[in-house]
């Protein structure tokens, strides 16, 4: 059975043992914190900030006709309840974004996880928690399962909007902390199985499901359920890589549902010699790793997880600041003069993201998918912006206002930017290098990223390392909360119009006051649709 800690470094922690069988002590970890778990209100707060900042990127891509987003909401809504509105209520029933219709609950969620993760823009985790030896595993992730919650809510009468909120946190905690302590990509496994399993935990358990029953979940799960990392390999990206939080969640709803039927999964699946854990980290019988989880206060992994202030892939953010900064420091740039005033760009960075968004295969990207994890494509269009701008230094009093200023959008990834030849011409003119040990060894304490810009007056300009840029958990300089105000006006514009995206924007951010009732409608709006798409 799990044991509590009351240490200086863990106060109010539960830890869970490598030698118990983990997926039980999850299951009863998490019927504990719903009814017991008394988390600060900065950590209450942080997650609804993280709730509102994910929706608002769903509605916003199904707005601009995304395809997978699109595909997954219209398979979703072939299953809907006839007549059914948004009094109505049916156990094993939810709904989409925008959507007054109840159906198939994994399919909501499908297609709401698809939708938030669609921009790539939604929070990131890193797996690293800094005072625990073993739990820097560097496990990537992002906040894609609010929708399980929700829809959970939409099921249970029971569930209050505060409950929701805390049932985020749940799934945040479970997933934050195992992408800590297990290495997924290390084994070309991708890290939507964390999220998949949290996802598991979190409906059942505000399903009223057994600990034995989520544990079958769980076994499932894993054992059915595994997306390798191909889906995310080649040239160009397909909708795989966006979606791939979305299947794998439908996959562990319906195994928990399946479970609550009566179908028995594996047991004791973390210590399975066959299971992903054990095959890729050999023991003599435990699982790879402890579990420390919160219960009480301020230590919870969603105080380590980033937000992104734009579109872009988080192993990118310590460039964006580092340009934006010498933008702001040295205004380098001359009103007119446009791409010739560029001699070169040299990008310097750790690995992974050297390996990942430095990749050769994504140096000419031809889809949103690939362009948005190619660290040259981000660069240059995010110069050659401010190149472009009119007015780029008129009233330019913080690092604050370049963020919001030259905020990466979807029209940055849509066709017409693809094509840009501004943008191609600067990306000839980028170099990026893998900083070695010194950069890699900053890597996942931060982002370790460094620009150094040389113009053809014969200036250089050096960033120097930039290791907490603004949207890390570990930056305290920016204000995080205006600018990302400032990124929901932007792309709930896109979704809604002005009067209906505040009210809506109000019922998100006041989502732990909310009855049951008013649950059942607060992801009901009335999107906008563009005539096309914005990849055609």
């Amino acid at each position: 059975m799990f044991t509590r800690t009351l240490s200086r470094n863990f106060s109010a922690n539960v830890v869970i043992k490598r030698n118990e069988n983990q997926a039980v002590e999850l299951a009863r970890y998490a019927k504990n914190f719903m009814e017991k778990g008394r988390p600060s209100q900065n950590v209450l707060e942080r997650t609804k900030l993280f709730h509102t900042d994910s929706v608002i990127c769903g509605i916003s891509a199904l707005a601009l006709r995304t395809n997978a987003p699109s595909v997954l909401k219209n398979e979703a809504l072939q299953y809907a309840v006839p007549n059914s509105g948004l009094n109505s209520r049916e156990k094993g029933y939810a709904r989409c974004f925008g959507s007054k219709a109840l159906t198939i609950s994994e399919k909501a969620i499908c297609a709401n996880s698809s939708a938030v993760r669609e921009w790539d823009s939604n929070g990131t985790v890193f797996g690293y928690r800094a005072e625990a030896k073993g739990h820097q595993a560097g496990e990537f992730g992002h906040n894609d399962f609010y929708p399980v919650a929700v829809a959970a809510a939409h099921e249970n009468p029971n569930i209050t909007g505060a409950q929701c909120l805390k049932a985020m946190l749940l799934s945040d905690e479970i997933r934050g902390r195992l992408a800590e302590v297990f290495s997924l990509k290390t084994y070309k496994v991708d890290h939507v199985v964390h999220g998949a399993i949290a996802s598991a935990i979190t409906y059942g358990t505000l399903m009223g499901a057994s600990i034995e029953q989520i544990e079958s979940a769980i076994g499932m799960t894993v054992a059915h359920y595994i997306p390798f990392r191909a889906i995310r390999a080649g040239k160009q990206l397909s909708d795989s890589k966006g979606a791939s939080a979305a299947i794998s969640t439908e996959a562990a709803i319906l195994s928990m549902k399946r479970s609550m039927m009566g179908f028995v999964g594996p047991k004791d699946i973390f210590r399975n010699p066959e299971a992903i854990f054990r095959l890729f980290e050999k023991t003599k019988g435990d699982s790879p790793f402890d579990l420390i989880l919160g219960m009480d206060g301020e230590d919870f992994s969603v105080m380590g997880m980033h937000f992104k202030l734009g579109l872009y892939e988080h192993q990118s953010a310590g460039a964006i600041e580092g340009i934006q900064k010498l933008i702001f420091d040295n205004k380098f740039l001359k009103k007119g003069q446009g791409i010739d005033q560029i001699e070169s760009i040299k990008i310097i960075a750790y690995e992974p993201a050297f390996g990942i968004i430095g990749d050769p295969a994504k140096k000419s990207p031809s889809t949103r998918q690939s362009a948005d994890h190619s660290m040259v494509y981000i660069i240059s269009t995010l110069l050659r912006k401010a190149i472009e701008h009119n007015n780029l230094y008129d009233g330019l009093n913080h690092m604050n206002d370049i963020w919001k200023r030259l905020m990466l959008v979807p029209e940055d990834y849509g066709k017409a930017a693809l094509d840009n030849q501004v943008t191609r011409k600067l990306m000839e003119k980028i170099s990026f290098e893998h900083g070695g040990a010194e950069y890699d060894k900053n890597y996942p304490n931060g982002i370790p990223t460094s620009l150094v810009i040389k113009t053809k007056d014969g200036k250089t300009y050096d960033s120097k390392m930039v290791m907490f840029p603004s949207g890390h958990a570990r930056n305290t300089l920016c204000d995080l909360k205006g600018i990302l105000n400032h990124k929901f006006h932007v792309l709930g514009k896109l979704a809604l119009e002005p009067a209906e995206l505040d009210t809506f924007l109000n019922k998100l951010n006041n989502i732990d006051n909310l009855s049951n009732k008013e649950l059942q409608d607060i992801y009901y709006c009335n999107i906008k649709y563009s005539q096309k798409s914005i990849d055609l």
